[in-house]
């Protein structure tokens, strides 16, 4: 497994406000845009920025990715229970007759971007620095994120002014940077990566079946159980010589006392995609008909699941436990998004 590369600098592009972004991120999730999404924009940023680079007075490299989400409006209706997604009405086709409905969530999104970066900016001043920022900013504002589009912001500057920053050699110095900047993203949540909850999930539950699957340890994570627990009382009612022992209930004191307990308790955490696996072989270039890019090898896949975490800046130590960054494996068929929380992070008080 690849480690988090090593990133120069922070890029932070706060408070952009997406419009119908995707919110169907898998076949078998919705809600907030996959990580996948933002790794591709992270791709295309930086391939659209060599375009220029003649342009920028420096080379910029895009190595991993974090999102905070201050705010969210998933396009949909109905009561707390039973959900649908807001579509839209398809124009006819050539015939006259009504198009085929595929159903595509939409969801409106206040999103702050953190990109590691490296490149050779470090030798620019402050101002040089910023105007490297500007242009990425204004470059992202070109492009689709997660499929939406970038609408112009609505808070004041100062808010929503890019800064790329230089992060620091020393852990110590580092560490002071970070404390001081993740205070811009706040209100707002990060997604970090939690596989090993479903790990430890899986485990339990091959306590009592052991075919239990890493799909049932998914499906448990993903909704809240309630359970009935019955706690004994430590010293029985005394008799009641006025009620029929035949007919009257047991008390709760004697029975004991059921209370129902939730297994809820590791936070606000999701079922997520996280990138995908190989069905076949890959293919040679243009022999798979209708591929999108005919140029490049093909292979099937389909989704990798896992469980995440939205969790607050202000309980991080680090950048690096927010970062996702590409890993891929060819031989085993695996292309996924990686994050380190799991490694890296250790609470604070």
């Amino acid at each position: 497994m690849n480690r988090l590369p090593p990133s120069v600098g922070l890029l932070t592009l706060p408070h952009l406000r997406v419009q119908n972004a995707n919110a169907a991120s898998s076949p078998l999730t919705h809600g907030f845009p996959s990580m996948t999404a933002f790794i591709g924009l992270m791709w295309v940023l930086e391939r659209r920025l060599a375009e220029r680079r003649h342009t920028l007075g420096a080379a910029i490299g895009f190595d991993s990715v974090a999102v905070v989400c201050h705010d969210h409006q998933e396009q949909t209706v109905g009561d707390r229970y039973a959900r649908a997604f807001r579509l839209t009405r398809n124009p006819v086709d050539k015939d006259g007759d009504t198009a085929a409905i595929v159903e595509e969530g939409r969801i409106h999104l206040d999103i702050t971007l953190i990109f590691g970066v490296s490149g050779d900016f470090i030798d620019l001043d402050e101002s040089q620095r910023q105007t490297l920022a500007d242009a990425v900013a204004d470059t992202v504002a070109t492009l689709r994120v997660a499929g939406g589009s970038v609408l112009a912001p609505r808070a004041p500057r100062w808010r929503t002014r890019p800064q790329l920053e230089i992060q620091p050699q020393d852990a110590e110095a580092a560490a002071r940077m970070f404390r001081r900047v993740r205070g811009r993203w706040l209100p707002g949540f990060t997604l970090v990566c939690r596989d090993d909850l479903l790990k430890q999930r899986h485990d339990e539950l091959r306590r009592s079946d052991p075919d239990a699957t890493g799909l049932d340890a998914l499906l448990d994570l993903s909704r809240i159980n309630w359970r009935a627990d019955l706690t004994r009382s430590a010293s029985p009612e005394p008799a009641n010589p006025n009620r029929a022992e035949n007919n009257a209930p047991m008390p709760e004191s004697s029975a004991g006392k059921i209370e129902w307990r939730h297994d809820r308790t590791q936070g606000w955490i999701v079922p997520i995609p996280v990138g995908y696996g190989a069905l076949t072989e890959v293919q040679p270039a243009g022999s798979v008909r209708n591929a999108r890019d005919p140029r490049t090898p093909f292979r099937f896949v389909e989704s990798l699941y896992s469980i995440g975490q939205w969790i607050g800046p202000h309980h991080l130590t680090d950048v690096s436990q927010m970062l996702w960054y590409p890993d891929s494996d060819p031989e085993q068929g695996l292309y996924r998004c990686r994050n380190e929380f799991v490694r890296t992070y250790t609470p604070f008080l």
